[in-house]
Parts: structure tokens; C-alpha cells; sequence
């Protein structure tokens, strides 16, 4: 296995940052992650136009341009031959000397086996809630204190992730965004979020009889929802089928299910834009 650090491969066991490094002292960086299926990045220019974004909100100049990142990337998927795989992009505060100070940062790419599912199986996943609201919901940091910290409160209460609420009003998962559908609508949370990738792609889709809508709601509209599900890069649109222990809609997922396979669908044909560039 390789990681690239600052546009050079190094093997992963040789692979190193110095611990003066503030991602390390201060916990001070960004990142992001998407998904490559049969060596293709999917939704490349999106998740490098968030990462550019993210890292101009923390005040962190990219040390290489958008092209010899991309090229980073295409290379590490090379030399490594991980078909179905994960890739992080990370990007630190830099070495520090007084561990407070940025200096120029470091990037990171590491890349790791990923299964891609087209389709779920069992029931779905169960959340449980918490009143927490993420620093700089909108960028994507390297900052999941909470999230690792509460592991232990959600195996307790027989749960599987964190959905986290402010006062009542739904934000989102640690790795997810949140979704509930109604009689005729499908409504993510609209404030204090981080707008996934894979939620932007879902609330551009077209379905018979439904709108999208993005709008905050309360934890009391998630109970009553006809449906619940999260997206993100690795489950595409992933049913709830509990939260706090209550059961949500009847446990067909039919509107779910829908979704899921059109984002399939987009994803095939990102893949085949993918390809024709490359020829």
C-alpha cells in the first residue's frame, strides 16, 4: 500500500508527518473522502470543488493546484490497483513550533478497500439522538471528537450511529446527512450542516408525486416520518429503520428504495463520463 504526501508516494509503512505537525497538536485540518468503483473516482470535481472550499474557510492554502491534486489521486489509484476503494484527502495545519501557529500545510492522500453495496441488506441502520452542534458544521474538519467519544452511549442504547439535533431541530449524522419523507415530500435539514455530496445528488433527482425540500424539523416530525434514511459517499441512500428506539414507517423503505436506484444510476453514468475523458 502507498499514501502520497505532499505529490510524492511513499510506501505506508514509511509514510510519516512530524508530531509538530497542528493536525496532531491542535486537531487543526480538514478532509475529504469519496469513492473510487473499477479504478474510477466517482464525482471527482465535486468533492475537490467542497475540499477547496473547506480548506479556504480554515484560512489553509493548498500547496498544489487543482490539477496536480487531481493527478495526485490518479496516481495513488495506480500504484496501488485498489479497484473498489476509499480515498481520503487531507489537509493539516502544518508543522508548528509554537503548536499554535499555521505554517504551510501538509497534504495527505491515503487510500483503502472499499465493498460497494448497490443494494442494502436487512432493515436498515438504528440511530439514536443526541444535542450536539458540530464547530463550522459547514466545512468539512478533521474534528470527530464527539462522535468518537459518544461510541460506548450508542452501543448502550442498542443503536448503530449518532443523529444529532440542536434543541430539537435534526442536523445530521457524524458521517451522514439525514433524510425523512412525509406524504408528499422528502425534506433533509437545511441549517448548521455539512452539505454532503451525495445529498446535493439526491435533492437534484425527479420523483413521481414527491419534492425535495430542503427545511429544518423537529425531532417529533422524525417519529411520525413515513420513511428515514441517510446518504453519504460509501451507502448511497441508507434506510432508518429505528431512532431512540421507535420504529419509523412501516419498514418498506419503498421511497427509499427508489432513490437509491437512481442514484445508481448517476453514479454509472459519472463512471462512463469518467472513462470518455480519458480517451
Amino acid at each position: 500500500m502507498y499514501v502520497s504526501i505532499n505529490n510524492q508516494l511513499f510506501n505506508q509503512e514509511e509514510a510519516s508527518l512530524s508530531v509538530s505537525d497542528l493536525s496532531i497538536q491542535r486537531g487543526y485540518g480538514i478532509f475529504d473522502f469519496l469513492k473510487t468503483i473499477n479504478n474510477k473516482p466517482i464525482f471527482l470535481a465535486d468533492y475537490l470543488n467542497r475540499f477547496f472550499n473547506s480548506a479556504k474557510e480554515m484560512h489553509l492554502p493548498v500547496p498544489f493546484s487543482r490539477t496536480e491534486l487531481q493527478e495526485s489521486i490518479e496516481k495513488l489509484i495506480e500504484k496501488n490497483a485498489i479497484a473498489n476503494s476509499g480515498i481520503k484527502i487531507i489537509l493539516t495545519g502544518g508543522y508548528s513550533e509554537d503548536g499554535y501557529t499555521m505554517s504551510k500545510p501538509n497534504l495527505v492522500i491515503v487510500q483503502s478497500p472499499l465493498e460497494i453495496n448497490e443494494h442494502y441488506a436487512g432493515n436498515g441502520v438504528s440511530l439514536v439522538t443526541y444535542n450536539h452542534q458540530r464547530q463550522i458544521p459547514h466545512v468539512k474538519t478533521i474534528d470527530y471528537l464527539q462522535a468518537i467519544r459518544l461510541q460506548n452511549f450508542v452501543k448502550e442504547r442498542g443503536a448503530e450511529d449518532l443523529l444529532y439535533h440542536q434543541n430539537g431541530f435534526i442536523r445530521e449524522c457524524p458521517r451522514a446527512n439525514f433524510f425523512i419523507v412525509t406524504e408528499n415530500e422528502i425534506i433533509t435539514p437545511k441549517s448548521e450542516i455539512l452539505k454532503g455530496i451525495t445529498r446535493s445528488k439526491i435533492l437534484g433527482l425527479n420523483l413521481e408525486n414527491y419534492t425535495f425540500v430542503e427545511r429544518d424539523f423537529k425531532l417529533e416530525d422524525v417519529y411520525k416520518a413515513k420513511e428515514a434514511f441517510i446518504s453519504s459517499s460509501t451507502k448511497n441512500a441508507f434506510p432508518v429503520y429505528r431512532v431512540d428506539g421507535k420504529q419509523i414507517g412501516d419498514g418498506q423503505n419503498r421511497i427509499v428504495k427508489l432513490i437509491n436506484t437512481q442514484l445508481l444510476q448517476l453514479i454509472k453514468q459519472d463512471q462512463v463520463e469518467v472513462a470518455e475523458l480519458k480517451v
